[in-house]
């Protein structure tokens, strides 16, 4: 198990703090997405919560995401825009960038799986999951994001229940204190650079990125199959781009899945 996870420690080491950012820690609680949802009418500042164990982690569409105590990172940053709410469309990939360039940086080639999935050597490394809200502060409307994310640090960490998938790990000698707290910067990064200019500053290194660039792809919705053809990037809002049989289609994002046809990156 991994040394835990430190307020102290982390604050130290992220710079994001000395911009008012505030760090709690807490050692279980039923999902960080859902506390900080539950407070951003009173939340003044970005808040960053973290949890050695969430009894009831969420993935997307609801799935629940379970992790084993000190072998993941999971938590959650709240964070205030000044765009609209209808502008935040993509902010989900724009954070898997930011999150694969940090990680890349660090020695881990990792790689990205639209709508919000990060991959290591083609299993499943983490997720992220972004829910958005509105807040009455000081008679004036704040457009807040949630940006849970889950990341497997030991083998058997985190599964996202239902995604037939297989996990991957980042390994046994991870500084989490130390990897959070540069993550958190990295991300406190990226969400300010979306809040000035959307997703257009993150689209090329996604596309860089992605696991299924160039690939055949099946797209499901809870099984079903709702379209197949070739992965020719994603848009200005962060839809899938499809070259099919009747042209190129756009998918949004959703309940969706990517399986490669042909391959064992699914």
């Amino acid at each position: 198990m991994s040394d835990p996870l430190d307020a102290e420690k982390l604050a130290a080491r992220c710079r994001a703090v000395g911009d008012g950012l505030v760090i709690e820690v807490v050692a279980e609680t039923a999902s960080t997405n859902a506390d900080l949802r539950q407070r951003i009418d009173y939340l003044r500042a970005p808040v960053l919560r973290v949890a050695e164990l969430q009894s009831a982690g969420r993935g997307r569409a609801g799935r629940e995401w379970r992790a084993a105590h000190g072998d993941s990172l999971c938590f959650s940053l709240a964070w205030p825009f000044s765009r609209g709410l209808m502008q935040l469309a993509g902010l989900p990939l724009a954070v898997g960038v930011a999150l694969a360039d940090t990680l890349r940086t660090l020695n881990h080639p990792v790689t990205l799986k639209w709508p919000n999935d990060l991959l290591l050597e083609g299993a499943k490394l983490g997720g992220v999951l972004v829910e958005t809200g509105v807040a009455r502060i000081d008679s004036s409307d704040t457009v807040w994001a949630v940006v849970g994310i889950g990341l497997n640090i030991h083998r058997n960490a985190a599964r996202d229940t239902g995604v037939p998938h297989d996990v991957a790990a980042l390994g046994e000698n991870i500084d989490r204190n130390a990897l959070l707290a540069t993550l958190t910067d990295a991300l406190v990064g990226a969400l300010s650079l979306f809040d000035r200019q959307g997703l257009a500053p993150f689209i090329d290194r996604w596309q860089r990125w992605h696991a299924f660039a160039g690939l055949p792809v099946c797209v499901m919705d809870q099984g079903k199959l709702l379209h197949q053809g070739i992965v020719r990037g994603i848009d200005a809002v962060g839809c899938l781009q499809l070259e099919t049989d009747v042209g190129l289609v756009t998918v949004a994002a959703g309940d969706l899945s990517l399986r490669a046809l042909s391959t064992n990156k699914a």
